[in-house]
């Protein structure tokens, strides 16, 4: 039942204090702090975010607004520009990286285990990919990307089953998306699936070593010999299933063992796909499912850009962006947690729009996504006159 608390304190009271803690005396980040701590920091920082502001200046007047209610939301002092500009490019960005990563894990343990559509198997399956956010390079000379643009990358794994990064890597746009596979933590049996700018055979022998699985999808010029052919059902659209090597000198070095080639045609679209794969035991057509949830971690970067504050930062510091980009995504576990936990049926975006609007106000949040809302009856009569002729 509700005390009259504010909908924003409801929605971090899934913040785990004693972990957030634990993460700022990790990196002393209130060492020497005496009044705007690290936890004020992230509840202001998550406020722009919840709230979509546009800038620090519009934060702190939104804030200032409502001085009266900055203790019932847990900000113990009301910041200043100035000191949250210097907090944001001063304290360390890992806090909140930890911290995220915390929230995210917390998901994962109540919600690991959810079934992915279409899928029946038991094992963790992750998507990986990359999004790139544009930047000015006046504004952020340290991201150039090109001449005369500069951008940074958000490297992420997305775990399928509960929708929630498990690893985030922040780089400048030059980075090619394969190298991140030499950063990543491989889970045996876990199933990686990635679309073909991370076909490195080199980095996949190592995934297949580790006793994991990959899927992803094969250049036209791949230079391979066919080993065996497997029986096919064309009218699901396969239209080949093959055990093949690699006969490319460097290419057959590199990945020594046999690979899993299949066929593909979308039966929606039309488009010819050619996966490969070190999966030998599932059927050709759930292989080619599970690459089709891929794209799950593209509606993962469409809406965490468009519902979130991504796409400009409070500040132009290498350490301001890596704070906005890691509070946004604690802000994003939190709104997966408010959601689960009130049952919503509404979707994350919907529940997004109500608790934008209403931070401030006392009211249950499963009220708020719950309530039905007044229809209003629809009349035979208008305002609109009536001409006779």
């Amino acid at each position: 039942m509700n005390r009259g608390r504010t909908v924003f304190s409801q929605v971090m009271d899934f913040v785990p204090h004693a972990d957030f803690q634990r993460c700022v005396q990790r990196y002393r980040g209130d060492y020497k702090v005496k009044e705007f701590s690290c936890y004020d920091q992230f509840l202001s920082m998550a406020f722009g975010q919840l709230t979509y502001r546009e800038s620090l200046r519009d934060l702190v007047i939104c804030l200032g607004a409502r001085p009266d209610a900055l203790y019932h939301m847990g900000i113990r002092t009301q910041p200043t520009r100035n000191t949250l500009a210097n907090a944001n490019a001063q304290r360390d960005w890992r806090i909140y990286a930890d911290f995220a990563l915390v929230l995210i894990q917390n998901i994962r343990q109540v919600y690991g285990h959810t079934p992915i559509p279409g899928l029946d198997f038991d094992e963790a399956v992750y998507a990986l990919d990359s999004s790139t956010i544009d930047l000015c390079l006046n504004l952020f000379p340290w991201a150039r990307f090109r001449r005369r643009k500069a951008a940074i990358k958000l490297h992420t794994l997305l775990d399928l089953r509960c929708q929630v990064p498990t690893f985030i890597h922040i780089s400048d746009g030059k980075v090619h998306d394969v190298n991140i596979l030499d950063d990543l933590l491989i889970e045996p049996g876990a199933y990686y699936v990635m679309d073909r700018g991370y076909l490195d055979f080199a980095r996949l022998y190592s995934i297949h070593q580790r006793l994991a699985f990959f899927v992803t999808r094969a250049k036209v010029n791949l230079d391979f010999r066919r080993i065996e052919s497997r029986p096919i059902d064309k009218a699901s659209g396969l239209r080949c299933d093959q055990l093949i090597r690699l006969r490319g000198p460097r290419s057959r070095r590199l990945y020594p063992e046999l690979l899993r080639r299949i066929v593909y045609r979308d039966p929606e679209t039309g488009k010819r796909l050619v996966f490969l794969t070190n999966i030998t035991e599932l059927p050709a057509l759930v292989i080619a499912k599970l690459y089709k949830c891929r794209w799950q971690i593209e509606l993962f970067f469409k809406w965490i850009k468009q519902n979130l504050r991504l796409l400009h930062f409070y500040g132009t510091s290498p350490n301001a962006v890596k704070i906005q980009v890691w509070i946004a995504v604690a802000v994003y576990a939190l709104i997966v947690m408010t959601h689960k936990a009130t049952k919503a049926e509404m979707s994350l975006s919907q529940m997004l729009q109500i608790l934008s609007v209403t931070p401030f106000e006392k009211v249950s949040i499963a009220q708020l996504v719950t309530e039905q809302r007044p229809q209003i009856p629809k009349t035979e009569s208008c305002n609109q006159l009536v001409f006779n002729i």
